[in-house]
């Protein structure tokens, strides 16, 4: 049977497979903040952060979890991504890397998404602009406040999840054993990367139907167009050219995506996830890290291209790091390459195994 061109993991769960979830089931929860204060000084009147969990947290003889995993998704995501087969029953399992018997995983739906706060609750438009900052300062009530974990063994992170990794090591240094942060740059985005970005963001703005945010329904044209880019950027294109190797197959493929993803989306929603990567910019405090981090990106990776030579730029400035470019293949996934885990589960292991007590 021919075998489906990868979709984008990490920048929407549009683009996630259909395929069922590995097992175990997670144990999965809501926690609550009134009066969240976001840094541009608005206020989210009740901050609500979904979460799931595997495996139970364990507590030294200082009272102090000591076995918590923060796992981080991609813009557009959801915790829920990282229980596909494809990640989980590579690492979940007995024996293996993050065996939930050790382990305790927190996968939290994060600001915007899933089953955390986001504008299609109520708010809308009137959603207060949140930023990465934002984001990450929600993730750490819920793991302090709410799950009473003061200090995680390993942070790992996907896409939207590795930026926040980046903000997360600079303003908390002492939060994490490890980090694993998956397809990003550590930097401004600019040029290509923000570009489509930027017109995504236009193209649902722009809708006569999104009715300045209080459409009576979704401005299709609008995501049509985002879809569109979403899986132009999530593209992989030694597989595709493989896999789409006729004018039709390549028309019947867009065409399904289309029917299948557009929707499940909410435009203010999805406005709201591709602009919270405004205030992101860690470049200026790389010294700042000093939790040792493996660091991997893919080379055929449309939003992160190795050719700009940033990886090289950043990496002698990061102390602790190891950082690998996983190389183009016909059986790559492009920028999904983070949630295959077969592809770099042997850096896991390295990464775990040279941070042990």
């Amino acid at each position: 049977m021919k075998r489906l061109v990868p979709a984008l993991y990490g920048l929407a769960a549009l683009l996630m497979s259909s395929v069922a979830a590995a097992q175990p089931a997670p144990a999965e929860g809501d926690f609550s903040v009134a009066g969240f204060t976001l840094a541009s000084g608005q206020i989210l009147p009740e901050l609500r952060m979904h979460y799931r969990t595997l495996g139970q947290p364990r507590r030294g003889a200082d009272g102090r979890v000591g076995n918590a995993v923060l796992v981080l998704h991609g813009t557009g995501g959801t915790g829920a991504q990282f229980l596909s087969p494809q990640f989980a029953n590579e690492l979940f399992g007995p024996g293996q890397p993050l065996d939930t018997a050790r382990y305790y995983i927190v996968m939290p739906d994060n600001l915007g998404h899933g089953g955390s706060s986001k504008p299609s609750d109520g708010l809308r438009a009137g959603f207060p602009e949140y930023g990465y900052a934002d984001m990450v300062e929600a993730q750490r009530r819920l793991l302090v406040d709410g799950l009473g974990v003061d200090r995680v063994r390993l942070m790992l992170g996907t896409s939207m999840g590795c930026m926040h990794i980046f903000v997360w090591a600079e303003a908390h240094p002492d939060f994490a054993d490890a980090l694993m942060p998956m397809a990003c740059q550590p930097t401004a985005i600019v040029g290509r990367n923000r570009l489509w970005r930027t017109m995504l963001k236009d193209a649902i703005r722009s809708d006569p139907a999104w009715a300045g945010g209080d459409y009576a329904a979704q401005p299709v044209e609008g995501l049509r167009t985002a879809v569109d880019l979403l899986l132009l950027a999530g593209s992989a294109p030694m597989a595709m050219q493989q896999d789409l190797a006729t004018p039709a197959a390549v028309d019947d493929w867009l065409a399904a995506q289309q029917a299948r993803r557009i929707p499940a989306l909410d435009a203010n929603d999805l406005w709201y996830q591709v602009n919270a990567s405004h205030d992101y910019d860690p470049s200026a405090g790389l010294e700042r890290i000093t939790a040792p981090m493996t660091w991997i990106n893919s080379a055929d990776d449309f939003i992160n291209p190795p050719e700009l030579g940033l990886a090289e730029q950043f990496v002698p400035r990061i102390a602790g790091v190891r950082y690998r470019l996983i190389p183009n293949s016909a059986g790559g996934k492009g920028h999904g390459t983070h949630t295959w885990a077969a592809f770099w589960k042997a850096d896991l292991v390295d990464l775990l195994t040279r941070t042990e007590d």
